[in-house]
């Protein structure tokens, strides 16, 4: 199944780490499902099993449902339950903004230094990300520029060379990038490939002199398959504002898209993707309005997106009718 897990998700959890690793979002989400249905986790596979759902909820947009699983990690005194809840809150608080927390925890995280760095990503590259992002970007560069130079698990390098590349803009930030896309694809990492190659296009985009607008649009579209493949709708968002940037423009994906919602939330999606208020859906429907709201709520939490235009972007609505 890939790269084996380390030692602390041997047993049940090892499948959905290795598949997540992978890149294989939905098949861990899916064996994670499975797991929860029949429970009996220990604390420490408890806490694990947080910080895989975590990291699941966040690539695919529902930062709410990560939240939640974030308030159920058990806390306790030994070093992985206490590791994971620290990595996954900090997490969390980065997804919303608060980088002063999520600083605190991933500091916290990292007065665990024995653990094993292919675990989690790294509470270092977590810290120094965050300490960019709250003005210390030279405490930041600092502290991942040291743990790359010592890092041993080529998960590790790959993660801190990319925080390097975001830390030290002015020290060949597509060089660092290129050189963790290498790692990444010995390791068969298909999401973070996928991010790194959207690191690079952007770049390339936005330092257009001597690299090919068509080189960063076929990176865009790689990583677009995939994302739109495996419903990372944070990511695909950001890829589809590149490719419009570069003059280009993001492919339907009513078949992924509509995947993931229920039969009620697919029609009430389609009709607002088409431009009808949520009245006239209510009418169209025959629901109330505050039904309607809430169907759109939960679409737009499935989705990871905050719009009627976002929504609009994301389905082909003649797909959609069909699909119906």
């Amino acid at each position: 199944m890939g790269t084996p897990p380390p030692p602390a998700y041997a047993g049940p959890l090892g499948p959905a780490w290795s598949l997540l690793r992978a890149g294989q979002v939905r098949r861990a989400e899916a064996e994670l499902d499975a797991i929860a249905r029949e429970g009996a986790l220990t604390g420490a596979q408890r806490a694990l099993f947080g910080a895989l759902r975590i990291d699941i909820r966040l690539a695919t947009g529902d930062v709410t449902g990560a939240a939640e699983a974030a308030t159920r990690m058990p806390r306790g005194r030994d070093g992985v339950t206490t590791l994971a809840a620290e990595l996954g809150n900090g997490e969390v608080a980065a997804a919303f903004g608060d980088h002063a927390a999520a600083l605190e925890h991933f500091l916290a995280a990292g007065e665990y230094p024995g653990h094993d760095e292919d675990m989690l990503r790294p509470w270092w590259v977590g810290a120094a990300l965050a300490m960019v992002r709250t003005g210390r970007r030279h405490d930041g560069a600092a502290l991942v520029r040291s743990r790359v130079e010592a890092a041993e698990a080529p998960y590790a390098l790959a993660q801190g060379l990319r925080a390097l590349a975001t830390a030290e803009t002015g020290h060949d930030p597509v060089g660092l990038l290129r050189r963790a896309r290498t790692v990444a694809a010995a390791l068969g990492d298909l999401r973070l490939g996928a991010q790194l190659d959207t690191d690079v296009a952007a770049l390339m985009l936005l330092q257009p002199a001597g690299h090919p607008a068509a080189e960063a649009v076929d990176l865009l579209r790689d990583a677009e398959r995939y994302t739109a493949a495996e419903g990372l709708w944070p990511l695909h968002r950001r890829i589809a504002r590149l490719l419009e940037r570069s003059g280009e423009r993001a492919r339907p994906l009513a078949g992924q898209t509509l995947a993931r919602l229920t039969p009620a939330e697919r029609r009430v999606a389609r009709l607002a993707a088409s431009g009808l208020t949520n009245r006239q859906i209510a009418d169209a429907l025959a629901l109330t309005v505050k039904g309607v709201e809430w169907h759109l709520s939960r679409v737009y939490r499935r989705l990871g997106i905050g719009s009627r235009a976002a929504l609009a972007g994301l389905l082909d609505t003649r797909s959609a009718s069909e699909a119906s």
